[in-house]
């Protein structure tokens, strides 16, 4: 069976990775033709187009599939997938992210797919945005919606924020985690090597976080409690791991407060770096405004380290309080001083939630686990459509 899935750019992501992992773990498997389509990846944020290189999977890039608003590309762009799905004929297109899952539906619907599958790795609409943005981002899920066949949430906060705004009915979602190496996650360690590479003594507690370098992304939170963090606690140093149109602007925050050796920024780095970073990281925090489940929190729980997250979206399906971390409501700046200090002053307590969180994900967040239950629900959503799968 033909499968086709969409995505608007294939930067060094969460969503990516995830999409990247399915195409390349279900292509290999008999019986299954799979291929790809994004917008072009260009920037500080990198490409994962490379990963696919010498796969059966084909890549195709759409030039006019753009992530702003662009009303004539935006035209092409659907008129160019759907060309595309009635040339290729795949008996399932499977989309992701929002101008891709937009476009992507609608086409495969004008080219007559008869499955029509949307990934929700994180929120198109929410406090994070305008009332106007909502509005607007709602009706277009609204839209593409009506000719979704199934829709796959990463958390069941996907899920249940997607039916409060009246998109899908419940029986059309499944919760599938994005999956990612939890092997390379599980053997992870405190390599003092590593650590010295990136300027960071043995003795360093070092707080973490993995991000792109953006807004909603939390960094100036991060920032903001670091001066009370360093006089409670001066071995502190923080590693920022990723790359994004803001970097500039937080290293100019850290000279502007004096902390240009307190901060270390990795710049972008390959996604199979991430397993040995996290192991040099003693606490790993999450601040985002604007997320799924993100993958940093599994993956530092697999490597049995603690986290302290934002209450946002799907956090607290894998941060749960005072068992694998501390989880936090969005801005509370007290509270997140208060979180790193005692998991810096006590390192029993970070052992502890870091082995509860390692035996909470080590087996759910599996890519094959993943890759398993797509499959799953492909042959299951062929078989309703009298379509005969591998």
């Amino acid at each position: 069976m033909r499968v086709t899935h969409v995505i608007t750019r294939l930067i060094v992501g969460g969503a990516q990775e995830n999409t990247v992992a399915t195409v390349l773990g279900l292509g290999r498997r008999p019986g299954w033709e799979v291929n790809l389509i994004s917008g072009p990846s260009t920037g500080l944020e990198g490409s994962l187009a490379p990963a696919l290189s010498g796969s059966p999977a084909a890549l195709t890039i759409l030039p006019q599939l753009v992530r702003p608003i662009r009303p004539w590309k935006d035209w092409i762009a659907l008129w160019r997938l759907t060309e595309l799905f009635r040339g290729s004929k795949p008996g399932i297109v499977h989309t992701h992210s929002g101008k891709a899952g937009f476009l992507g539906r609608l086409a495969a619907a004008k080219a007559g797919v008869p499955i029509i599958v949307h990934t929700i790795h994180g929120p198109s609409f929410g406090p994070f945005q305008g009332p106007l943005a909502n509005t607007l981002f709602k009706l277009a899920e609204r839209r593409a919606g009506r000719v979704t066949t199934h829709f796959v949430a990463v958390a069941n906060a996907m899920t249940s924020q997607y039916l409060d705004a009246g998109i899908g009915r419940r029986e059309q979602y499944s919760r599938i985690v994005s999956g990612f190496d939890v092997g390379a996650c599980l053997s992870a360690v405190n390599d003092p090597q590593r650590r010295a590479r990136w300027g960071l003594a043995p003795e360093d507690i070092v707080v973490g976080i993995i991000a792109r370098l953006f807004k909603l992304k939390g960094h100036e939170d991060l920032f903001a409690i670091a001066p009370a963090l360093l006089r409670q606690c001066p071995r502190i140093r923080f590693l920022l791991v990723g790359d994004g149109a803001w970097r500039a602007r937080f290293e100019n925050k850290a000279r502007s407060l004096g902390l240009k050796q307190q901060f270390v920024f990795t710049g972008l780095v390959d996604p199979r770096e991430i397993p040995g970073l996290i192991g040099i990281m003693d606490i790993v925090v999450h601040l985002s405004r604007r997320e799924g489940l993100p993958r940093a929190l599994p993956q530092a729980l697999a490597a049995a380290r603690p986290v302290v997250a934002y209450d946002c979206d799907g956090a607290r399906e894998v941060c749960l309080e005072n068992e694998t971390g501390f989880l936090l409501r969005p801005g509370d700046l007290p509270g997140l001083t208060d979180r790193v200090l005692r998991l810096a002053a006590d390192a029993g307590l970070r052992e502890k939630l870091g082995k509860h969180g390692r035996n909470l994900v080590k087996d759910e967040f599996r890519v094959e686990r993943m890759i398993d239950d797509l499959e799953h629900l492909y042959r299951k959503l062929a078989g309703s459509h009298g379509i005969q799968s591998p």
